[in-house]
């Protein structure tokens, strides 16, 4: 059985991404097929020709007026993945299309859904608005992972990591000494993780970006949407600093840490990644700064990761974990997921 849950919104790519050239992604095993149309819209179907299973995809295969010429023998398709032309007979037959897949372009993503079509409900994809706010300054990016996509959530969910995995970039003894607060919306379908730290020192990520300095107030708030969508609402001050009873916070930085985590295949992963902040808005060097130094970070889990997948594959079965109160976040992202594939 699939580890893998079906009739689920996945993140394909980021809408900067695909442009009017053919664009292929495997998305929970499944290679799809996307280019944006003349009139601005995206495409997505399988990525493989109904006639021989060519990959659309791969050259000389090639877009004509919104249609797609395979290279290997010249099946072409509408926007629709119905075949128009087939070279040498008028006649195409019924049978010739590619399966579509419901798509939603929303907060710089694109949006597949993977499973029955029918089941495809848009007000479910879970927002992340401020990756395109005019309040908000983005860098993205995103990482190949080999290794399956539960070890990921399990990262995301746990930062105490964060201490000994990325010290010297985002990392401090306080988020690993911090204990969490777990909460779980089983009706929503949603983790929420908190820790927040009084006193505690600002690791060069932070000082670096906001241009605060010493011991200061931090707080990190998970939010994670299985099976796709994790956030990290994180807020940086001079230590004693609390927001206001209206809710505003105006000694406080503001940085949405946005992870998309869309399994590729059952043991690899895209690991999409995004920094929106609410200061230093045209502030270029910042920028620059948050984008290479979240990479780097986000490049340590990828390596970790990678072997612990490999430590994984090679256990016998029945090997038994140990799980402690950090992994609370963790485990309960686990049942959710247990439950999504279930149904």
């Amino acid at each position: 059985m699939s580890a893998i849950p079906r009739d689920q919104w996945y993140v394909a790519a980021y809408g900067s991404e695909i442009g009017q050239d053919l664009f292929s992604r495997t998305i929970c095993g499944e290679p799809i097929l996307f280019w944006r149309t003349r009139d601005g819209g995206i495409t997505a179907m399988a990525d493989r020709c109904v006639h021989r299973r060519f990959p659309l995809s791969q050259a000389p295969s090639r877009l004509v007026d919104d249609q797609v010429v395979c290279g290997y023998h010249g099946f072409t398709y509408g926007v629709d993945g119905k075949c128009v032309s087939v070279p040498g007979q008028t006649r195409v037959p019924r049978t010739a299309r590619l399966r579509s897949y419901p798509l939603v372009e929303q907060d710089s993503f694109v949006w597949v859904f993977i499973g029955d079509p029918d089941r495809a409900d848009a007000a479910k994809i879970p927002r992340a608005p401020y990756l395109d706010s005019p309040g908000y300054t983005t860098v993205a990016g995103m990482e190949p992972l080999k290794a399956r996509y539960a070890l990921l959530v399990d990262n995301l969910l746990d930062l105490s990591h964060e201490t000994y995995l990325h010290g010297g970039y985002i990392g401090t003894p306080e988020v690993a000494e911090t204990p969490i607060t777990t909460e779980v919306d089983d009706e929503a379908g949603i983790v929420y993780v908190s820790r927040h730290m009084a006193d505690a020192a600002c690791p060069p990520f932070y000082a670096k970006s906001t241009g605060l300095q010493g011991r200061i107030t931090r707080w990190q708030d998970i939010e994670y949407t299985p099976p796709c969508l994790y956030k990290l609402h994180s807020r940086i001050a001079p230590v004693g600093s609390v927001p206001n009873p209206d809710g505003s916070d105006p000694d406080a930085f503001h940085v949405e840490v946005v992870y998309a985590i869309t399994p590729e295949t059952e043991h690899s992963t895209h690991d999409f990644w995004a920094v929106a902040r609410d200061f230093a808005l045209d502030d270029d060097g910042v920028s620059a700064f948050l984008a290479e130094n979240n990479r780097t970070v986000v490049l340590q889990d990828v390596e970790a990761l990678d072997v612990l997948e490999r430590v994984i594959a090679a256990e016998p079965d029945g090997y038994q974990e140990l799980s402690v109160n950090i992994d609370t976040g963790g485990l309960a992202a686990r049942r959710l997921l247990q439950r999504l594939v279930a149904s």
